[in-house]
């Protein structure tokens, strides 16, 4: 996957922060801090967002539909 530069304003306090990993070798460099640190907060929303999605389900709708799709399948394998 390609990169692209961007840029960024952060607070002294946030790149105190992002130094001071650096620094202790927990990151390479800033860059590799801040990827990092994006990607794992769409990662996060993306799961927030299924689950969001998932709470709107009705449950007793989806057990019906379920079972009723695995009697149908039942019905149609044959007898050992």
């Amino acid at each position: 996957m390609g990169k692209e530069k961007i840029a960024i304003t952060l607070d002294k306090r946030s790149i105190g922060e992002l130094d001071r990993l650096v620094s202790e070798n927990i990151f390479p460099n800033r860059s590799q801090a801040i990827q990092q640190a994006v990607s794992e907060k769409l990662q996060r929303l993306k799961k927030t967002r299924l689950l969001t999605e998932s709470a709107k389900l009705n449950p007793a709708f989806e057990r019906k539909l379920a079972e009723e799709g695995l009697a149908e399948d039942a019905n149609a394998w044959p007898e050992y």
